[in-house]
């Protein structure tokens, strides 16, 4: 059966660089002799405790101003972007965590909200979205692997906070080949294959990775049938053309960001506690994705989805398959956390403390998958009398045809924040 499929990944490591402590700067490799992590460390589990959840909607526009800005600054010229705001943020708020000083200050500045507030919004998110049904997998996890060498003293409480708000499976490990193998065996049991490796070695500096992932499998709830599948031409900023499969289909919910863009919202069928959709932007002819990008704002997003209308909605969206990975270090500096990546005085000792040298982040790799088809039979034969049905109703008509770069999104429809933020300038694999 054909579906969607989203995942992300993000990993926060090497942390520790032994910066002043040693002669040549470099921690020893650990002893070929150290036990491997095949069992999450025991003692680490997340509290019974019951805690008062957190009302999404309050903080909507805080997470969608910073979805936008790192979208905004991992846009590359010409390139395909995919990144998950909601991979960034789960990672970097179960770092914050163990920062301190000026490090969690720049941090909090960054995300918008407190480490408390991170840390019980990321809670309540892990217990709303992680949800299966028989047409939906919405699947976060996050994973934390720090060094048994002696050198290296990671703090207990962090640990257990990360386990309780962020339900991560705590590690110790020898930091050889082996343990890379098992990170890598976990982002890719917990993306369903998608991502198959985020790491290719361990550097001998580390200490600590922070590992999230996160994987979406929808089925459209009207999905596109064989004869609404056509070839046509998808026309590219630089005016050449690519000959791509093309899925048409009337949709019902129009959006329109003034005379700067218009488009659409697709929904995908619910899981138990709400819905997700794509939604795609589509900027007016002579308007580049960048510069259109370049005028968004959280707020400005949150009112093009929420003043969605009712329309009769011609619609044609290229068949298309991504996957980016970057190293967000440099964007998230820019973003106003540079402290954080200064290994000489960031402040990470909530995090550990080390004999070797100061701990700070060396790298933020990120990498995302989407797939986007049509749906497969069996789930679209429950739709299509619904479909007939809305139709009745509409009487207003747009037109709303991909077939040239666009902004798209995956989006939470209760708060309607994206948890997939990405541009389609090409449709070449």
């Amino acid at each position: 059966m054909k579906h969607t499929r989203l995942t992300a990944v993000l990993l926060l490591g090497a942390i520790l660089f032994g910066l002043m402590g040693c002669a040549d700067g470099k921690a020893d490799p650990p002893a070929e002799t150290l036990p491997q992590s095949t069992a999450p460390t025991e003692g680490i589990a997340p509290s019974e405790e019951p805690e008062e959840p957190v009302v999404l909607p309050e903080n909507s526009v805080k997470e969608a101003d910073f979805a936008v800005r790192l979208f905004q600054r991992s846009l590359r010229d010409g390139e395909n972007t995919l990144v998950s705001p909601l991979s960034v943020f789960s990672a970097l708020a179960m770092t914050m965590n163990g920062a301190r000083g000026r490090t969690l200050e720049e941090m909090e500045a960054v995300l918008g909200m407190s480490a408390e507030e991170c840390s019980r919004l990321t809670k309540a998110k892990l217990e709303r979205m992680s949800e299966a049904t028989e047409n939906l997998r919405f699947h976060l996890a996050n994973a934390i692997w720090f060094t048994d060498d002696e050198r290296f003293t990671v703090n207990a409480d962090f640990l257990e906070t990360s386990a309780d708000r962020f339900g991560a499976g705590i590690y110790r490990a020898s930091f050889d080949e082996t343990t890379a193998k098992e990170i890598n065996s976990w982002v890719r049991d917990n993306t369903d294959g998608m991502i198959p490796a985020i790491l290719d070695r361990i550097p001998e500096e580390a200490v600590m990775f922070l590992v999230n992932a996160l994987a979406f499998e929808g089925e459209w709830l009207d999905p596109y049938f064989e004869f609404q599948v056509s070839p046509g031409d998808f026309t590219r900023e630089d005016g050449e053309k690519e000959t791509v499969d093309f899925m048409h289909r009337e949709e019902h919910t129009y959006l329109e960001d003034g005379d700067a863009a218009s488009g659409f919202i697709k929904y995908y069928k619910g899981g138990r506690h709400s819905c997700y959709a794509f939604a795609a932007l589509l900027p007016k002819e002579g308007t580049s994705v960048s510069d259109y990008a370049a005028s968004l704002t959280g707020e400005r997003l949150l009112r093009i989805l929420s003043t969605s209308r009712t329309a009769s909605v011609e619609t044609a969206m290229p068949k298309f398959q991504a996957e980016c990975g970057t190293d967000l270090s440099e964007v998230l500096a820019e973003m106003g956390m540079p402290t954080a990546f200064d290994l000489d005085n960031a402040d990470f000792t909530g995090l550990g403390t080390s004999t070797v040298g100061n701990i700070g982040i060396s790298r933020v790799l990120h990498k995302t998958f989407i797939a986007v088809d049509e749906l497969g039979t069996k789930a679209g034969a429950a739709t299509a009398v619904d479909a007939a049905a809305a139709e009745a109703l509409i009487t207003e008509k747009q037109r709303v045809i991909l077939d040239r770069p666009f902004v798209y999104m995956l989006i939470d429809c209760e708060t309607n924040i994206p948890f997939f933020l990405g541009t389609l300038m090409s449709t070449a694999e």
